[in-house]
């Protein structure tokens, strides 16, 4: 093995001590105080890999590390280090610094380049905090939307707030995109966030390409009323409407057994909040995801019907925003190609294929230029979760098939 694995391992004990929650958690929100402490950390061991490093203005860090014809297009490597508010130690982390110990290996062994590796942690991946992800990594193409620098978090400070305090400014941000070309491909090396290499008791996979998402938020309006007076018959609980288009999403990502679709309601939101009162306001968020988009967009017509629908039975009004919508995205072929020449390298022989349900900066990137992913096995496919776990042994493979890659991408003789 070329990597050092006993580093890559201290790399995670180190990094988890930051925005440490109980025993194994992490909340590291982006743009906060505990994110710029990663990026510190991170950007030390960057440094220690002969890179320059830097946070643009959109709070990405970046590390560089300069090839010997600048003007060719860069291999970008990365991935995020922002967590969810009840996360795990891997999400994000793993891809991280398994590319910064791939660039230390390829220091320490005197490797040099034509072209320039850039090693990334993409602000906001996770996009929980302003209900709109991927910020970072879209930033840099351009691709932010009207409107994203006033949503505001739950303690009410907007992004534009975030982002200043944390160091950005936001008036510069042409200065920190990517033009047209500039990217060469992109690599993203994650724990898979699903029980599929567990099961089949394979600690790799080839990633075919990311489903696409849809993020929606809706707003209910009814009624309240006194909970002991209003009959049944002449109630507008915005609740019970809320309940059944959550209950209609789940069957309708289930209508076909054994597809990848999938459906979620992950945060709801009552107004007024008294067991006492009929619930007048529900607000949720509903996320649908599949890796065919003509199946996607037909389920999506019929959420959004049954929503009408539920809406009309119950004398709701409702409001819809879109907060995200992409269509599948697939992996270059001539990536997925080399990664698996790497697995075989290594000994990983028949490594699966698998696609992703989960969204990553990969997903914004591949309207840029090619990418490949790479997937390490993770106990009982747990994820978003202090019980998230990835074993050193299955990271150090990781590290080692991306090592590889990068060296095959960049046409180092090793």
């Amino acid at each position: 093995m070329n990597i050092n694995h006993l580093r890559l391992e201290n790399f995670f004990t180190e990094m988890s001590k930051i925005g440490k929650i109980g025993e194994t958690g992490t909340n590291r929100p982006a743009h906060s105080p505990d994110e710029k402490k990663a990026f510190e950390l991170a950007s030390s061991w960057m440094k220690f890999a002969g890179m320059t490093t830097r946070i643009d203005n959109f709070g990405n860090l970046i590390g560089r590390l300069e090839g010997t014809n600048p003007d060719l297009p860069v291999l970008m490597v990365g991935s995020h280090l922002d967590s969810q508010p009840y996360g795990g130690r891997y999400d994000g982390v793993a891809g991280v610094l398994c590319a910064i110990e791939a660039a230390i290996t390829l220091q320490e062994k005197g490797l040099k380049s034509e072209r320039t590796l850039e090693i990334i942690s993409f602000a906001d991946e996770e996009g929980w905090r302003f209900n709109k992800g991927l910020f970072g990594s879209r930033g840099i193409l351009g691709r932010l939307e009207e409107g994203e620098l006033q949503r505001t978090d739950a303690n009410g400070i907007t992004r534009e707030q975030a982002l200043k305090e944390f160091g950005c400014d936001i008036t510069k941000f042409k200065e920190s995109e990517y033009r047209d070309g500039s990217i060469y491909c992109y690599l993203e090396l994650h724990i898979e966030q699903g029980p599929v290499l567990d099961i089949q008791e394979k600690p790799i996979a080839v990633v075919s390409g990311i489903s696409g998402p849809i993020w929606l938020t809706v707003k209910l309006k009814g009624m309240a009323g006194h909970a002991g007076s209003v009959p049944m018959p002449m109630r507008k609980d915005a609740l019970v409407g809320a309940s059944e288009i959550i209950i209609a999403l789940n069957e309708i990502a289930n209508q076909v057994p054994g597809n990848p679709t999938v459906g979620t309601c992950g945060t709801i939101k009552v107004f007024p909040a008294s067991r006492n009162i009929i619930p007048e306001e529900v607000e949720f968020t509903l996320d649908l995801r599949d890796i065919d988009l003509e199946r996607r967009n037909r389920y999506e017509k019929q959420l959004l019907d049954k929503i009408d629908e539920i809406s009309k039975k119950h004398g709701l009004s409702y409001e819809i925003s879109e907060d995200w919508k992409s269509e599948p995205r697939y992996c270059a072929d001539w990536i997925k190609d080399i990664i698996r020449n790497n697995c075989e390298k290594i000994g990983l022989q028949d490594t699966p294929e698998l696609m992703s349900g989960p969204f990553h900066d990969a997903m914004a990137i591949s309207y840029a230029c090619d990418y490949g992913m790479i997937f390490v096995r993770c106990k009982d496919g747990i994820s978003h979760n202090p019980l998230e776990y990835s074993s050193p042994e299955d990271l150090a493979l990781g590290a080692e098939v991306l090592y590889g890659t990068i060296l095959d991408i960049l046409k180092i003789e090793k």
